[in-house]
């Protein structure tokens, strides 16, 4: 596969091309590992301008639509709300490959890509 690193606004672009459709979020962060699916309906972000500490991210790629977040090994939960949300940082690196999107930041990285129909 072939990786290139992409601005935010070519990150934006491409993952936009994605509304309507079920893509698949996996979050490695220390020793945790997560899986969600969502039915992405739209791409939003937030700015929070009243953070209490650090932890809380200033800027915030939001995922908007329904979806479950894997509990147990095929096991899924439905997200509590309507949305996933990806905490951003001045320096993270947003590559593509042609068919998945990985987001690197200080607290871990997300990969996102489609789900075949099958994989549902």
């Amino acid at each position: 596969m072939d990786y290139h690193f992409l601005s935010i606004e070519e990150f934006n672009a491409l993952l936009n091309q994605w509304q309507g459709q079920t893509i698949k979020i996996i979050k490695h962060e220390l020793d945790d590992l997560d899986e969600t699916l969502i039915d992405l309906n739209t791409i939003s972000y937030s700015t929070n301008h009243r953070r209490i500490d650090e932890y809380e991210p200033l800027h915030s790629l939001r995922l908007n639509g329904g979806g479950a977040i894997e509990t147990e090994t095929d096991n899924f939960q439905s997200l509590p709300q309507s949305m996933y949300e990806i905490p951003l940082e001045d320096y993270a690196l947003y590559e593509f490959d042609g068919t998945q999107f990985i987001l690197s930041t200080a607290r871990g990285v997300y990969t996102i890509e489609l789900v075949s129909k099958g994989m549902e």
